[in-house]
């Protein structure tokens, strides 16, 4: 039995060491805690420590243990509570052989000094936080790491007490090398800043030369300039494969330039920053504003380089072009359309060499296309234009020559019709005293009318002009307004002058011009008018006109049908300057309203009349007899032919020269006034004034014969005749004959001598006897012998 007793207090023995050990170890731990700042919550304690921040490598490592770099500034983040009471004195480290020797005591035997503890700031509101800041020395050359525990007292003459927990340790690593010379890191990074500085300017002056500009510059540009694109112009073809190439090469320097700055400054904010200014002004800001100036230099100087970096990049740039090829197509090439064209001259106007008139011009060309005839014509209210029945005298081409223009319209009824076009030219060969009629010209040369609508382009305006078919055209468009079917309303002309006034955006001035601009009406300023009075016989003006065909007319029928003009009595050509003398062909505007107006009779019965009138146009109404007989005739009816006839017979004269006058007769009787109404004196425009000496006898100077004269005796017309429409007519007064008479007797006589005395002797007892006849008698038998012809007309 007392071995089993035995046994039993043997075993209660270690319980009770057990027992005893733990309560002498309570109090300590009690004590230590204490100690940490943790038994009492009115005392300051630290319960951990963080990583926050430094200013070279550092972090956590894959155990959870912050490492940090020698020669760092470390600031550590400690979080505890009545933080705000802790000073730094109070926080310090020991330096520890690894973690697994921490937990075996809890005192610090040696502070290091290797970690200098500056001050606690940024401590919390709340005293639960604060920045511990910590200053890291260089470790020894034999070192590479150390490990560091954080070490606290309560006071500052208290024991130093180590934290034993894992979040407290800290290493301290030595700094990583260079892995290259200072000198050389220093030189990689400036040759790195600039290739990032002509990658950058490369890119942009090179992918700013346009392939289309390059041609132009290879064939208009300056020697130099040409060089440059001829060296350019190949690689810039490849465009994609360029831009990846150059940006490719931008992106890789820049990288690299970055990691060589972090590793020189070895803080990762201060790397960026570095590099970040440095390629910010030295590779993009003077090289692209260098480049934008002389890309095509600078481009051509670097041309090696850019292929040397599109060889090297060629395995990755070359497949990104292609597929940019593919999906965007070729590259699109700077084309300027015609409005682009037209602002880019004006906005380079102060750049360029072009003076103004020179960029007028380029600017008129190119707006030719878009502008119409219409913007340029000439209103037809504003055109000179000629009536297509109008008489071409002396009057009508003056007008024309004053006009200045080279071709005129002509028209018919109203200005829209035109029918015709007159050249100046074509009125070489008419002569005014012609008055040849305008319809005769144009039939003759018969131009054509050249039509177009007022919405055709200038351009095409002038294609036409150059094909030779005219150099004027008539505007007009379809005038489809209110009812009725459309019809062509003629707007105006355009002429080639216009066209090309509108390309040199100048008015073109000659001498004729009496406008600037047809449009504005502007007059040229001091424009001397032309007169061509100066080529006008006054004196031979035909006061009223009439073709020469129906001048001809009355010519041939005076000749032949009237006795008193035979060619017997006057020559031809007497007859036709007598016809052509002013006042011998005049008209009557026949007055409705007033149809026995006194200006519509020709004759009026018992009135005394020295005339004689042979009707060309139009129709009158005779009225002849005791009984008051009327009855109409009409062209080529004449009266008063016994107004002519001389008074009778006279008896030869001779007469002698005057003293001073040896040169002709003609000069004599120039000089005297008749004294009988047959010899009276000839002139060249058959214009002898009437004047007539009804009682003096004039004695020639140292004769013996005289002169006779007689009382010429006044015709008394036994009629009347009366214009029923309008009228031309001739009229011959008896003076105008007298004096044809003696001009046809002047042909036909010899030359006098131009010495000496000479008697010409006329004996008028030779002239043909004209039968004298009772006119109203004779005018009585032809109307009834009309009657009996049935005939419209009648040769009275």
């Amino acid at each position: 039995m007392a071995p089993a007793g035995g046994g039993g207090r043997q075993g209660s023995t270690p319980a009770r060491g057990r027992l005893l050990l733990a309560a002498l170890v309570l109090p300590v731990l009690l004590w230590a805690r204490g100690a940490r700042g943790q038994g009492d919550p009115q005392r300051s304690a630290i319960l951990g420590m963080r990583l926050a921040s430094c200013n070279k490598s550092c972090g956590m490592n894959p155990d959870g243990i912050i490492f940090v770099s020698e020669g760092s500034t470390v600031n550590l983040r400690l979080y505890g509570h009545r933080l705000g009471s802790i000073s730094s004195n109070l926080i310090s480290f020991t330096e520890v052989d690894n973690s697994e020797a921490l937990h075996n005591s809890t005192h610090c035997p040696e502070l290091t000094k290797d970690l200098v503890v500056q001050q606690l700031v940024n401590v919390s509101r709340g005293n639960t936080s604060g920045m511990l800041v910590v200053l890291t020395k260089f470790l020894r050359r034999s070192e590479n790491m150390k490990l560091y525990a954080l070490c606290t007292r309560a006071g500052v003459d208290g024991p130093w007490q180590r934290w034993t927990d894992k979040d407290s340790l800290l290493y301290m690593v030595e700094e990583e090398g260079r892995f290259l010379p200072l000198w050389l890191h220093i030189l990689l990074i400036l040759v790195l800043l600039v290739l990032s500085g002509i990658f950058s300017g490369l890119n942009l002056g090179l992918m700013a030369l346009d392939p289309m500009e390059l041609r132009i510059v290879q064939n208009c540009g300056t020697e130099k300039e040409r060089r440059y694109a001829r060296k350019i112009e190949p690689i810039r073809r490849k465009g994609n494969y360029l831009l990846c190439s150059l940006l490719l090469g931008n992106v890789l320097v820049n990288t690299s330039l970055t990691i060589l700055l972090d590793n020189l400054i070895g803080s990762g904010l201060m790397a960026v920053a570095s590099s970040t200014i440095g390629i910010v002004i030295f590779g993009e800001i003077v090289p692209q504003s260098l480049c934008s100036r002389h890309g095509l230099a600078v481009g051509a100087n670097t041309i090696i380089l850019t292929k040397f970096f599109m060889l090297l990049t060629f395995p990755l740039s070359f497949p990104i072009s292609k597929l940019l090829d593919f999906f965007l197509g070729q590259e699109i090439r700077t084309v300027y359309n015609r409005e682009k064209l037209m602002e880019m001259l004006k906005v380079t106007e102060p750049y360029n060499d072009l003076v103004k008139e020179e960029l007028n011009m380029i600017q008129g060309a190119l707006e030719l296309r878009t502008k119409t005839v219409e913007d340029i014509m000439t209103q037809l209210h504003d055109c000179f234009m000629i009536r297509s029945d109008a008489i071409l005298d002396f009057n009508t081409m003056s007008e024309i020559m004053e006009s200045g223009y080279t071709r005129i319209p002509v028209f018919e009824g109203e200005q829209s019709n035109i029918v015709d076009i007159l050249y100046v030219k074509d009125l070489a060969f008419v002569d005014p005293d012609d008055c040849t009629p305008l319809k005769t010209i144009t039939r003759f040369y018969n131009h054509p009318v050249h039509f177009v609508f007022h919405d055709t382009k200038l351009d095409a305006m002038l294609e036409e002009f150059k094909k030779g078919k005219s150099h004027l055209a008539i505007v007009q468009k379809v005038n489809n307004e209110g009812e009725g079917d459309p019809f062509y309303e003629v707007l105006g002309l355009v002429t080639l002058e216009d066209v090309i006034e509108e390309i040199i955006k100048s008015e073109i001035l000659d001498e004729s011009d009496m406008y600037t601009d047809n449009r504005s009406r502007k007059r040229v300023s001091e424009k001397n008018k032309r007169d061509f009075s100066a080529f006008k016989d006054a004196d031979n003006e035909l006061k009223v006109k009439i073709s020469p065909q129906l001048l001809l007319a009355a010519h041939r029928f005076l000749a032949t049908e009237v006795p008193q003009f035979s060619p017997s009595l006057i020559s031809e050509k007497i007859l036709l300057r007598l016809l052509k003398y002013p006042d011998v062909i005049q008209e009557v505007k026949f007055d409705e309203h007033n149809k026995y107006y006194a200006r519509h009779y020709l004759y009026t019965r018992n009135k005394p009349a020295d005339y004689f009138i042979l009707i060309l146009q139009g129709k009158v109404e005779v009225e002849a007899g005791k009984e008051n007989m009327k009855f109409e005739t009409g062209a080529f009816s004449y009266y008063g032919t016994m107004a002519l006839s001389s008074s009778p017979a006279v008896p030869s004269t001779q007469v002698g020269c005057p003293p001073g006058k040896r040169n002709s007769l003609l000069s004599w009787l120039s000089d005297r006034s008749p004294s009988h109404p047959s010899p009276l004196s000839r002139s060249a425009s058959l214009s002898y004034p009437d004047r007539v000496d009804l009682s003096s006898i004039v004695s020639l100077g140292g004769s013996s014969n005289q002169l006779g004269s007689s009382i010429l005796g006044q015709y008394v017309s036994d009629f009347s005749v009366r214009a029923l429409t309008d009228l031309q007519y001739i009229k011959i007064t008896r003076q105008q004959y007298q004096n044809g008479l003696l001009a046809s007797r002047m042909e036909t006589c010899p030359q006098f001598p131009l010495d000496g005395c000479t008697i010409f002797t006329e004996n008028l007892a030779e002239k043909p006897e004209l039968p004298v006849v009772d006119e109203t008698t004779t005018l009585l038998n032809e109307h009834n012998a009309s009657l009996r012809k049935v005939s419209p007309e009648s040769a009275i």
